[in-house]
């Protein structure tokens, strides 16, 4: 089993930023990559961000060049930095932990971006 614990959300203006930290616990050396999907109301749950073990990197065109995941695997933990935010970048945000035998996902952070 794998726990992962969001945190880093609220509320900011547009043009801000924002960095989210998931922290993943239990079975860790199982992981094989880990992402950030967010969901808005009335709307499909959106693969916002991809990273391997090897650090291999993929993102939804939505938030190319305005987010960046990383990872730290000595921590256990995965981030995503958003710049330039966006109204359209209100939602929930949650983090998932890819293994052989299934995938893991955290409670989720609300990110509200208005003025």
């Amino acid at each position: 089993q794998v726990q992962l614990v969001e945190s880093g959300g609220g509320l900011v203006q547009p043009g801000g930023s924002l960095r989210l930290s998931c922290a993943a616990s239990g079975s860790v050396f199982g992981i094989s990559a880990m992402g950030w999907y967010r969901q808005a109301p009335g709307k499909q749950r959106e693969l916002l961000a991809r990273i391997t073990n090897s650090r291999t990197t993929n993102y939804a065109d939505s938030v190319k060049g305005r987010f960046t995941i990383s990872r730290d695997i000595a921590k256990n933990t995965v981030y995503l930095q958003m710049n330039s935010l966006k109204p359209e970048d209100t939602a929930v945000y949650s983090c998932t932990a890819e293994t052989i035998t299934r995938d893991y996902w955290g409670q989720g952070t609300q990110v509200t971006v208005s003025s």
